[in-house]
């Protein structure tokens, strides 16, 4: 988690729970627009474990793509639309 607070970098981080369904489609999109890049470039946290991460941010909802950058919010989002949708929001923060 500390990568998550720290990094000069825009980091993206997933944050579900294994016990909803929307999480494991949402997951599914993210594998996929993973793939286009060739490596991996989400973390990943379940909800039920980092409470502290859940308050911090003020995460409302599962599933959530949370985007921040030196600790601080730049972007939350709870609509995943579509793999396209999602390579679309990714992409403002992923350097190729």
């Amino acid at each position: 988690m500390e990568t998550v607070l720290t990094s000069e970098t825009p980091v993206l981080t997933f944050i579900h729970s294994p016990f909803c369904g929307t999480c494991h489609l949402a997951r599914q999109m993210l594998t996929t627009v993973e793939a286009t890049y060739g490596w991996e470039i989400f973390w990943e946290f379940n909800a039920s474990l980092h409470p502290d991460l859940m308050e911090r941010y003020r995460i409302e909802s599962v599933p959530c793509l949370l985007v921040t950058e030196k600790g601080h919010l730049i972007e939350k989002v709870y609509a995943f639309h579509s793999v396209t949708n999602m390579y679309e929001k990714v992409s403002k923060y992923v350097k190729q």
